[in-house]
């Protein structure tokens, strides 16, 4: 796995060993950050469930202001730590570690507000579901932030529509899917 893109490019990352961790393919990473690439400049972006931290890694390289690293698995941690020295990005990140849910509490005490908010959480547990549950009246997002969920091609997003957020555009890959999340009152400030 490596930086696609931008001051990093073609820098090796490390992964986390085991089966604890689903690193994005640098396909799908590319794919990705081509969709998302006119918001990165100056953004301040969040990595939830980061895992190796290869997407907050890569937002960085392409531009983003600051990253947040959130991640509740040590060695995990100590992955992302050393992917950000050998990239020389580590001045830009913020680690967390801890669950995503005690994270957006931790991170509205701080003041923080996201342009971009992306999670990969473990497959089919529901996990987005309560993360998102848990933007819908935080103070982390606002009426621009955008939401990137990747998820398994399976799993339903229906339960939105009862929610301050829409679906704006998804995209389908082989196995898994990301989904583009924005808050449904454009305009209206912080929700």
């Amino acid at each position: 796995m490596r930086v696609i893109a931008g001051k990093a490019k073609r820098i090796l990352l490390r992964t986390v060993e085991g089966l604890e961790t689903r690193p994005t393919t640098d396909r799908i990473k590319e794919t990705l950050f081509n969709m998302v690439n006119n918001r990165l400049a100056d953004c301040d972006f969040l990595d939830l469930f980061s895992g190796s931290g290869a997407i907050g890694i890569e937002a960085l390289s392409r531009g983003a202001n600051s990253a947040v690293f959130v991640e509740n698995n040590k060695n995990a941690m100590e992955c992302i730590r050393h992917n950000l020295n050998v990239t020389k990005l580590a001045d830009k990140g913020q680690l967390l570690l801890m669950d995503a849910v005690s994270a957006i509490r931790a991170l509205e005490v701080q003041g923080k507000v996201f342009d971009i908010i992306f999670m990969d959480p473990p497959y089919n547990h529901l996990y987005e579901q309560q993360v998102l549950n848990a933007l819908k009246n935080s103070g982390i997002v606002y009426c621009d932030t955008l939401i990137v969920v990747e998820a398994s091609k399976e799993t339903d997003f229906d339960y939105l529509k009862e929610s301050p957020f829409q679906i704006t555009k998804e995209k389908v890959y082989k196995t898994n899917k990301h989904i583009f999340i924005e808050p449904a009152q454009l305009g209206k400030g912080i929700l």
